[in-house]
């Protein structure tokens, strides 16, 4: 009975009854679950879903091996003087229960800031102040709650328990038998009488029992529990007419050859289990292969500088090893944890942490991937290679996330919602009309209905599709933060360009200076105070000026929009607008232009000429037929007359504008329902960047990885941005065709199911083909987009 089962973990609770506050419970550790629970205004972790919890465990001296630093070094993905980082593994996590407590772990102990759960992996990452709470006190909590974590000390990494081969174990369980079944039966397909039916007919028959039975009670296990969970929720999720249908035939059959009523419908029982389990295998491998594909093997246009012997070279991110030196640069990402070679760093944590606050490092401290340097330029040793994976979390993390519908998520949640009411309907009524009609086929229509029926393919069809095409955009150098940026791309209907370091090439700019002429000491401090710099235009001069020796700047200071100064000895620089370094001027500005002075006297200005993008007439003209595009530059008119003769007409050329004038602007036209796609620079338009529906940044030879972005875009590539907008909208129709295929098919499956013409074992076999021909589908049609990309 419910009455004697434990309040929080739903076991019975036999002899051991515990009595609290009119709750049973199965042992003194449920009860203090609960009791915590109850003294931390956390009791709606039970309305969520009745006994979700689990019967902690003694742990008592179990976590003394985390006392030792080295272990927890190996442990913890972050670590400053008052923060640590780390992901744990959670084989318990299984409901939205577990997700609810475990993302509110704050309101057990405030020295934990936060925890991020991810359903899928069954991890938590947990932030926590280490100078209060040590990581042992952190897996005690958990313990103590019913959630203890799996950490193998073989090789200190969490979360990598073994491989789970369970699925393997039960298809491999589900197939022999079926087999065998398959095998059994055969004297009663061809109707063989005579000597076997008066001796080995019971004995087949009740082998054929035997045989279902760890079908029924281990393979086909997940269903049953998935459908009780789902019903004592208050739910009814698509396992519950699976489990139904499983459990019909089973108690069907098993009645049939108890009472020699017939042979039973052990071959449609074991078929209809296999069939099941090879499509659910069929869905794993296929989306553990894409996110595969998606973490390892993706290109991640992300650029960084390496110093061999003082020369200082482009690397991509990939090819950076262990011992390597890096430098980086005023506001840029620290791809990789290193040990500081610099005097000293100020480091922003945030893109990690979520907060804000200036970390201050030292030489030979560690830094960690994710910070970000802002206050000039540093170099670094590298301690491992980089994990892309790791970047790519750190880049999805819910701190950066912006709200945006998701369209087919919310559909594909409607429809699964209501598909089972309407399953069970269907097959009671057709059951009811049979039973009068012909009650021999009654038993096959109800068996068959509920199984034919199914949204899995509805479901599977927009993960697939947006997965697969993730991760061929991912090898065309169109890197994105995840699937939900392809279906805003689909949505937009304006596209917003930056100018410098956009549209334009770095590579192929060229500079030159008007005024007086600098002393080698001058030289040496515009070199280095360059050198710290990410702007586009910093970049250009920098790499043009001849090359200097290296010197640690007393002080950097870089306003973005504006300018860079900095001082070195009794030398103080500022480069940037004519405004920023104290020039003024009546007469109208044609080029764009840096303007430098030095101990507030005005040297002179560098005339930049600029080299606009292959291809980008051709990419201009192919958007102004769908799409408002306008150039949104910082700089002056400089260049109006030449893109007015390289651009379409309607492209609106808006000029000085500074990050936040972009902004406002965006913010503007989203005002009026435009859709916003913005193309910049990735650090130096990062509040356009982040306010738009798409932020896109385009990646020529510096690190331009920032939080604010949804997508990066190698250079290259740049001319094929038209292709990928357009492969994202028919990704969009790929969806919606898959969708139209999988209620055919549900449609005419239901209805050859209705009028008894459909046995249960076809249905079986029909219903996993349907998932699988909806992911084979949509896998090749998005592979088709991809080849027409390449």
């Amino acid at each position: 009975m419910d009455s004697e089962r434990c309040f929080h973990c739903g076991d019975k609770c036999d002899k051991n009854l515990i009595e609290f506050q009119q709750k049973l419970f199965c042992c003194n550790g449920c009860k203090t679950v609960y009791e915590i629970f109850s003294e931390n205004d956390l009791t709606c972790y039970y309305d969520l879903q009745s006994s979700p919890g689990a019967t902690p465990k003694e742990i008592q001296g179990k976590y003394e091996f985390l006392d030792q630093q080295k272990i927890i070094d190996k442990l913890i993905e972050f670590n400053d003087d008052t923060t640590q980082i780390v992901t744990l593994y959670i084989p318990h996590i299984h409901c939205s229960s577990c997700i609810w407590i475990l993302e509110n772990l704050n309101k057990l102990h405030p020295e934990i800031s936060s925890s991020q759960v991810n359903f899928g992996k069954k991890t938590v990452r947990i932030t926590y102040n280490s100078k209060n709470y040590s990581l042992k006190e952190v897996v005690l909590l958990l313990s103590s709650i019913g959630y203890e974590p799996y950490i193998s000390l073989e090789d200190y990494k969490t979360g990598k328990s073994e491989i789970d081969r369970s699925l393997i174990y039960k298809l491999g369980v589900a197939g022999f038998a079926f087999g065998n079944i398959m095998f059994l039966s055969f004297p009663e397909y061809f109707q063989v009488d005579g000597f076997w039916l008066e001796k080995y007919k019971p004995m087949f028959r009740w082998l054929m029992f035997a045989f279902s039975l760890p079908v029924v009670f281990y393979a086909a296990q997940d269903y049953f529990i998935a459908a009780y969970k789902g019903l004592r929720s208050k739910l009814l999720n698509i396992d519950v007419p699976i489990a139904l249908g499983v459990l019909v035939l089973f108690v069907r059959s098993t009645v049939d050859i108890i009472f020699d009523f017939g042979t039973g419908f052990f071959d449609s029982l074991s078929g209809l289990i296999f069939f099941l389990l090879i499509g659910k295998f069929f869905q794993q491998k296929t989306y553990s292969f894409l996110s595969f594909e998606r973490d390892y093997k993706s290109y991640f246009p992300i650029a960084v500088t390496k110093i061999t012997d003082t020369i200082e070279t482009s690397v991509q991110v990939y090819d950076i090893k262990k011992g390597d030196r890096l430098l980086i640069r005023n506001e840029e990402l620290i791809p990789v944890d290193g040990i500081l070679i610099s005097d000293s760093a100020s480091i922003d944590y945030s893109f990690v942490t979520g907060e804000s606050e200036t970390v201050y490092k030292k030489s030979r401290d560690k830094l960690f991937a994710g910070g970000k340097q802002i206050a000039g330029v540093i170099e670094l040793e590298v301690l491992k290679s980089v994990k892309q994976s790791y970047l790519t979390q750190l880049w999805s993390n819910d701190v950066f996330h912006k709200k945006t519908k998701e369209p087919f998520t919310t559909l594909t949640n409607r429809i699964s919602k209501n598909f089972t009411i309407f399953v069970l309907s269907v097959a009671v009524i057709s059951t009811t009309f049979w039973l009068f009609y012909d009650a021999s086929k009654a038993m096959n229509v109800f068996t068959a209905v509920l199984i034919i029926a199914c949204p899995c393919a509805v479901a599977l069809s927009a993960p697939f599709t947006l997965g697969n095409l993730l991760r061929i955009f991912g090898k065309s150098k169109f890197y994105l933060k995840n699937a939900k940026v392809i279906e805003q791309l689909a949505s937009i209907n304006t596209i917003i360009f930056d100018k410098t370091g956009t549209i334009t090439s770095n590579k192929k700019s060229t500079a030159t200076y008007k005024g007086e002429t600098l002393s080698i000491a001058e030289e040496i401090l515009l070199k280095n105070t360059l050198r710290g710099s990410n702007h586009p235009l910093s970049r250009t001069l920098y790499e043009i000026l001849e090359a200097k020796n290296n010197i640690t700047l007393n002080h950097f200071e870089e306003s973005i929009g504006k300018g860079i100064e900095a001082s070195y000895n009794d030398i103080h620089i500022k480069i940037g607008s004519a405004k920023f370094v104290g020039k003024t001027s009546n007469t109208a500005v044609l080029n764009t232009t840096v303007h430098v002075s030095i101990n507030d006297s005005y040297k002179g200005k560098f005339t930049f000429y600029n080299s606009y993008r292959e291809g980008l007439s051709k990419l201009f003209n192919k958007l102004q037929k769908g799409y408002d595009l306008v150039v949104l530059s910082g700089d002056n008119e400089g260049e109006q007359e030449n893109l007015k003769k390289l651009l379409p007409s309607k492209t609106k050329l808006i000029f000085n504008q500074k990050p936040d004038d972009k902004l406002e602007y965006i913010k503007g036209l989203q005002s009026k329902s435009a859709k916003i796609m913005m193309v910049g620079d990735g650090l130096n338009d990062a509040g356009a960047l982040a306010q738009s529906n798409v932020g896109i940044s385009i990646s020529e030879n510096i690190n331009v990885f920032s939080p604010a972005c949804d997508a990066i875009l190698d250079a290259s590539k740049f001319d094929q941005l038209y292709s990928y907008i357009k492969a994202s909208k028919s990704a969009i129709k790929i969806i919606k065709w898959s969708f139209v295929l999988s209620f055919m098919y549900n449609i005419v499956g239901l209805y050859f199911a209705v009028t008894g013409q459909l046995l249960p074992v076809i249905a079986a076999i029909l219903m996993p083909l349907s998932s699988i021909s909806v992911v084979t589908f949509t896998t090749i049609a998005t592979n088709i987009l991809g080849r027409k990309l390449n």
